[in-house]
């Protein structure tokens, strides 16, 4: 009898957790409809209802990084779009977050922006030193490229002779020679349409790191990624070195392992409706992106998926209980 009762209850309990599988729901924040991000996130949302058994999802549109960093902090979604630099502030409770840490867990990185510091060529500036007191735009005002830049140069000890604006401004600006020089997100490994278009004005470089630059702020900002991008990112720009951050998708850490592991598999290995969506992943590789400029801890499914691929996890992203 007692053995009839044991092999009962363990039948229940195996019941109920298949019911609570198949009816696992998840909610997905993005960010404004009009980005194409926000497109991306639509086929993602599209690969888990698809590829994954007993899970499904919705994604709602949000005011992207922050704001579902603070929505993850109150359980009002599962998932979503966050920036790699403000994950880590979110993480470590700095910045913006300064006193209300929020915790989450990487799941993949889906884009990384190189930060392009584009000179024009009669500038006779040929490293990040020879910026000191030269005019300079770290960035549109009020993205996070100035707020990036500016802490960059702080943490090199160059001090440009900054100039505000919006993207025209800068534009005109750097045609006409009244700035030097521009920060500017590359999209993937080319430069943006914003810096092709000064280029048919005026000749430009783009600035890159010297070694010991580079490892300053890998040693001081952990918030970025060091990269290195290839020769090509326009005609004639030869490879060089810059700071970057990622788009990436983080989750609630309650989230389950099993759960985290399907999505991350999903993903991974359903890359076609995501190029589709987002044409800059063409040609990406997800997997490596993730590993180069995260910078939080995975998700421990996120983890066991690159570990069965023969991934090689770095310790400031290796899964926390």
């Amino acid at each position: 009898m007692k053995t009839l009762l044991t092999t009962v209850v363990a039948g229940t309990a195996l019941i109920a957790a298949v019911t609570s599988h198949a009816n696992e729901r998840l909610l997905i924040g993005s960010t404004s409809s009009s980005s194409s991000h926000y497109s991306y996130f639509v086929a993602v949302n599209q690969i888990i209802n698809n590829q994954i058994e007993g899970i499904s999802s919705s994604v709602a549109e949000t005011g992207a990084a922050v704001d579902n960093l603070r929505r993850l902090g109150r359980h009002q979604i599962d998932m979503g779009l966050v920036t790699t630099n403000i994950g880590y502030h979110a993480y470590a409770g700095e910045q913006e977050f300064e006193g209300r840490p929020v915790d989450s867990r990487l799941l993949w990185v889906y884009t990384v922006a190189p930060q392009n510091a584009v000179m024009r060529e009669d500038a006779g500036v040929t490293t990040f030193t020879e910026l000191d007191g030269v005019r300079f735009n770290p960035g549109i005002t009020g993205s996070a490229t100035e707020k990036t830049t500016e802490a960059v140069m702080t943490t090199l000890g160059i001090a440009p002779d900054y100039v505000r604006g919006s993207t025209t401004d800068i534009v005109d600006s750097m045609k006409d020679g009244r700035v030097m020089g521009s920060v500017k997100s590359g999209v993937g490994n080319r430069l943006d349409g914003s810096t092709m278009d000064i280029a048919t004005f005026t000749p430009i470089s783009v600035l890159s790191l010297d070694d010991e630059q580079a490892q300053t702020l890998r040693d001081e900002m952990p918030d970025i990624a060091i990269v290195d991008v290839p020769e090509g990112a326009a005609d004639g720009i030869p490879a060089y070195t810059t700071w970057a951050f990622g788009v990436a998708v983080h989750a609630s850490p309650d989230m389950s392992e099993e759960t985290a592991y399907e999505i991350v598999k999903a993903i991974m290995e359903n890359p076609q409706p995501q190029v589709n969506a987002f044409s800059a992943m063409d040609g990406a590789d997800i997997a490596q992106m993730t590993l180069e400029v995260g910078t939080v801890p995975l998700h421990a499914g996120a983890a066991r998926y690159f570990e069965e691929q023969g991934l090689e996890i770095p310790e400031a992203l290796q899964p926390v209980q």
